[in-house]
């Protein structure tokens, strides 16, 4: 899987990633206690709703910034959105009041929803090779992951000796040196083959996602993987705390399990996806979460759950959780020209974020409402109707390169790469409306 690393320039962005969420996580403990030092015991109100903002900056601003950046220098936008992330890090220690952390939380999240979209678009344009471009699905997968573990350790180490605001100074400086590391690099800008009004380019990533059976089997499958994760990340402390009566040590245990089952299956897909064919490892992913999760609700009527237990049920589900989504940015870099990257993955951006912005508050709401049990259970179900949509959407058999005339076009159109009969991968665009092609 390392063996990836010896690009230098996909070398540098994943350094970079690494940095700018090692600076997320320390805001992320920071935000929480800032929330409780201006509203007290109404901090998670507050948490609450800049996670709503944040959702809904994701959900809204992804393809509005897809539409413009497909006209800007990659590397000259990525810089600048770190630097504005970093600004808005260092302003938040300053806030005197909630609303200000409202409208400076919906400007970060903004500038995340058009810098992660355009940083994951560049990678398949990086690394053409598709065994190395999934060995750094892989590798961004365990980034995550590890970010999620190690990030609240070192908050907490250095919440030893500095206050809690200083932390968003270490934010900043993440922002700041993933800039300097996008900065050190020449990065491919794909440009349009022809020009395109506002609202195509708006909704253009939409409307290919759409268009596209494989990908509309991975919306139903990032539903599938929102159920899942919001029964884990918003339930977990509240079922350890509450009804197991444990520690708050017990919470970190209990995500841990999440986060190993996840970082193993990123460490085996490569491995895995040379053997079998994307679709079959994503279903089977959301097959063994959706069970998992199913299994921890019939346990949970059964007997007391056990905090080894729910680590050991937790660790299943963010094993397929993470076969399921990791493989995405395959799916993706295939369904679309390099051109229209960007606003493909912001489609996968807005939709994946659509799903957890309804799923996180139901997830909190029945379990708040009817208990561990019963949220388990109806968090199963909604898992399984995305792992249903899934099969009735993707097509089992994909058709492959085919060879197709296009006679309206002229020989030196830079579609045709001097052929007018030539043979590719089925793409849904302009030129291909339908699925599969028909002459």
């Amino acid at each position: 899987m390392l063996s990836v690393l010896q690009n230098r320039v996909y070398r540098h962005l994943l350094a970079a990633q690494i940095v700018a969420l090692t600076g997320t996580g320390l805001a992320t403990v920071a935000l929480g206690l800032l929330a409780y030092d201006l509203a007290g015991s109404s901090a998670a109100l507050v948490l609450g709703t800049a996670l709503t903002i944040k959702m809904v900056a994701y959900v809204s601003v992804a393809p509005v910034a897809a539409a413009f950046a497909e006209r800007l220098n990659r590397r000259k936008l990525l810089v600048t959105l770190d630097l504005v992330r970093a600004a808005v890090a260092l302003c938040l220690p300053f806030v005197t009041d909630i609303w200000q952390v409202y409208v400076l939380i919906f400007v970060l999240q903004s500038a995340s929803a058009g810098f992660t979209p355009a940083f994951q678009a560049t990678i398949p344009d990086v690394l053409t090779d598709q065994q190395d471009y999934t060995k750094a699905l892989s590798l961004s997968r365990l980034a995550y992951d590890l970010e999620s573990l190690v990030s609240p350790m070192l908050a907490a180490f250095l919440l030893i000796f500095v206050s809690f605001d200083s932390l968003f100074l270490g934010t900043s400086l993440g922002f700041v040196a993933s800039a300097l590391l996008v900065m050190s690099v020449a990065l491919p800008s794909p440009t349009p083959v022809r020009s395109r009004g506002i609202f195509d380019r708006t909704t253009r990533g939409l409307r290919i996602y759409l268009a596209t059976p494989r990908l509309r089997g991975l919306l139903a499958l990032s539903w599938s993987a929102a159920a899942l994760s919001a029964m884990v990340l918003v339930n977990t402390v509240v079922i350890v705390r509450a009804s197991l009566g444990l520690s708050d040590s017990a919470v970190a245990i209990a995500l841990a399990g999440f986060g190993s089952g996840s970082m193993l299956a990123a460490f085996v897909l490569p491995a895995v996806l040379r053997r079998f064919e994307d679709r079959k490892v994503m279903l089977t992913g959301a097959t063994i979460a959706t069970a998992a999760m199913a299994f921890a609700a019939i346990l949970s009527a059964a007997v007391p759950m056990s905090l080894a237990g729910l680590s050991a049920i937790w660790a299943l589900v963010g094993f397929g959780y993470s076969a399921t989504l990791t493989p995405s940015g395959r799916l993706l870099t295939r369904s679309a020209h390099a051109e229209d990257r960007p606003a493909v993955f912001a489609a996968q951006f807005t939709l994946s974020h659509a799903c957890w912005l309804v799923l996180y508050p139901l997830a909190g709401w029945v379990m708040t409402a009817f208990g561990a049990t019963v949220a388990m259970a109806l968090l199963t179900v909604l898992s399984l109707c995305g792992l249903v949509g899934a099969l009735l959407a993707w097509p089992r058999a994909e058709p492959g390169a085919v060879i197709h005339q296009h006679p309206d076009l002229p020989v030196d159109h830079p579609h045709l790469s001097g052929s007018a009969e030539h043979a590719h991968p089925i793409i849904i665009d302009d030129l291909h409306p339908r699925y599969p092609h028909q002459p």
